[in-house]
């Protein structure tokens, strides 16, 4: 995703479209938006007759002549006991409110959530490629959190102070026509000032996002590095880094708490004023006997300024959640709109469970536009063969894997599993098609037995402990504190590289349906011994699998079928390794470098 995107300030027209696209996610729970919206009413009109009463009691009871105090007395405590029923009603309906609105909110958030992740499982790796970590998990935890409050308490609770304020119009208006249009003369003011604030907090809460993001990448890079920057003393250096985006998350914050700050002295002061207003223009009328205005309405009418001006401070609030909300909402929207490069076809071919060619037709490749990695790379594999792939670093090996596994697709040819194009394949059917052992397996945070079965519940531990076996991992692991139950820790930390291979070997046992192995630098990192228990496990799972080795160490090479020589992305020799080295050329050379750089070592 460019900056000129992230920096893109949307329009009002975008604004709408992303509140229609966020309570889009309401529409399955419509019955349950009405039954609140029911309920929301029905509070708003028992929160709002209580001053009625009040000028009942004045009015009828207290400031009248010629009706006994018994009499008085009598009104008064009815009076009071119908405030006091219509009060705990309103208390109750609210309680009522707030339980269904928290319901509906979290199931709401609870969708959301999942279609973020669901997204970013559907992503293409170009994508995760230009996006640092700590951006992406912004959007799926903060992002989606500022949503939550907002849907949770913002909306409905928006809808109910808009309500409010409707009622104590009306309620007014019947009242006293006369006091209601002294209050007009206010709204104006109010209205400027809360578009005015408006603007600039959400202009504010995007800076906030913005700044977070940075420093949740920050943070993350510092803390998955930290080995290398202790390693060359780089800590000031990173935590200068920090600090200055440390001070724009501040300074975001402080310009969001500043334009709320002068929002709400301006509130005050436009109370402070309708009081005055009441107070004079009702006190006149009241000594002059002018509008109807009598003294309950006066106070009566004090209550409701109250009660309409307290909404106004709840929708700034919700104003300054529906900001944030609309920032957060920029960002996860972007997530939805960037594009699946690659997609299942509509009527996916099926493999058959037998080993299958693999032929590479003229395929170019660039991750980036304009800067070529592979370029015209025509080859076949055999069912059952085992092809090592060899070349310098940067070469083009690894992205061989990349495009056979459909993480990117060509830009130019074409990839064949057997009869069929790899565009004609499911990706999920195309992938239980190949095992895959990397340079640097990744372990979750989980046990030992469901880092080998990967999570799958339908994995038995008999299984679990015969793929281990296989692999030679089993010995290590039973020397574990839990053995198989012992919890890793994030990335397999306290594990050496050479345990963490012999899981990943292990994973492949279990599939048994991967008829293709593909090792990308497996051994690269591990010891001659770690090494020799790879290899020995390697017997056992080549048995009847078509094999892909990128390799650099000479034991590992030597014996393939075939080898595959690779130069500045170009494929420029193959044949066994004897045929090769009487060639001579680029495949001698490099195999007189290796060959020096083992001995050496």
């Amino acid at each position: 995703m460019s900056a000129e995107r992230q920096e893109q300030r949307p329009s009002r027209a975008e604004s709408r479209r992303l509140m229609r696209w966020l309570l889009g996610y309401s529409w399955p729970y419509r019955w349950s938006m009405l039954g609140i919206l029911l309920l929301t009413v029905v509070t708003g009109l028992t929160m709002n007759y209580p001053p009625v009463l009040i000028r009942n009691a004045v009015d009828r009871w207290l400031a009248v002549s010629g009706i006994s105090v018994d009499a008085r007395l009598l009104g008064l405590l009815r009076t009071a006991t119908l405030y006091f029923a219509i009060s705990a009603g309103s208390l109750l309906l609210r309680y009522a409110q707030t339980l269904v609105t928290a319901w509906l909110g979290q199931r709401i958030i609870r969708d959301i959530r999942r279609d973020v992740f669901d997204k970013a499982l559907k992503l293409p790796l170009r994508f995760y490629d230009r996006t640092p970590v700590g951006r992406l998990l912004t959007r799926v935890t903060s992002d989606v959190d500022s949503v939550q409050s907002f849907v949770s308490d913002g909306v409905v609770g928006a809808i109910a102070d808009v309500f409010q304020m409707v009622g104590v119009f009306v309620f007014m208006l019947v009242i006293s026509p006369v006091l209601l249009a002294a209050l007009v003369s206010i709204i104006p003011f109010l209205v400027v000032t809360f578009l005015f604030s408006h603007t600039r907090v959400r202009a504010a809460n995007r800076e906030i996002r913005r700044a977070q993001s940075a420093l949740n990448t920050q943070a993350q890079e510092a803390i998955s590095g930290m080995s290398t920057i202790q390693l060359f003393g780089r800590e000031q250096t990173i935590r200068s880094r920090f600090s200055r985006l440390n001070r724009l998350m501040r300074d975001a914050c402080f310009l969001e708490v500043r334009w709320f700050s002068f929002y709400f002295p301006v509130l005050e002061l436009a109370q402070a004023i309708s009081t005055v207003l009441v107070l004079g223009v009702g006190g006149f009328c009241v000594l002059h006997g002018w509008g109807g205005v009598t003294l309950g309405v006066v106070i009566a009418f004090l209550t409701y300024v109250r009660d309409f001006f307290r909404p106004l401070d709840g929708l700034s609030n919700r104003a300054g959640m529906l900001q944030q909300a609309l920032a957060a909402c920029e960002r996860i929207y972007q997530l939805f709109q960037e594009e699946e490069e690659i997609s299942d076809p509509l009527q996916p071919a099926l493999l058959p469970p037998t080993p299958q060619n693999i032929a590479f037709e003229r395929v170019d490749f660039a991750y980036l536009a304009d800067t070529p990695v592979l370029y015209e790379v025509s080859f076949t594999i055999a069912p059952g063969e085992i092809v090592a792939v060899v070349g310098a670093t940067g070469s083009g090996k690894t992205t061989l894997v990349n495009l056979l596994m459909r993480f990117y697709a060509p830009t130019a040819g074409g990839i064949r599993l057997g009869a069929h194009d790899l565009r004609d394949l499911r990706q999920e059917e195309l992938r239980r098609h190949f095992g895959t052992v990397r340079q640097e397996p990744f372990i979750f945070s989980a046990t030992v037995a469901e880092n080998i079965a990967l999570m799958n519940p339908a994995t038995s531990r008999e299984d679990i402990i015969a793929a281990a076996q296989q692999a030679n991992a089993d010995a290590f692991i039973r020397r574990l504190e839990q053995g198989y139950d012992t919890k890793l820790r994030e990335r397999g930390a306290g594990l050496s590289a050479g345990q963490k291979q012999l899981l990943a070997l292990a994973r492949i046992m279990l599939q048994r349906e991967a008829r293709v192995l593909i090792l990308d630098e497996a051994t690269a990192n591990v010891d001659s011994e770690t090494e020799g228990w790879i290899q020995d496990a390697l017997k056992t799972v080549m048995v009847g699998r078509t094999g892909i080795i990128i390799a650099h160490r000479l034991s590992t090479i030597r014996h393939a079928d075939r080898i595959l020589v690779f130069q500045q992305g170009r494929l420029v020799a193959q044949g066994r390794h004897e045929d090769l080295l009487r060639q001579g050329g680029y495949y001698r050379r490099l195999y007189e470098y290796l060959a020096m750089t083992e001995n050496s070592g």
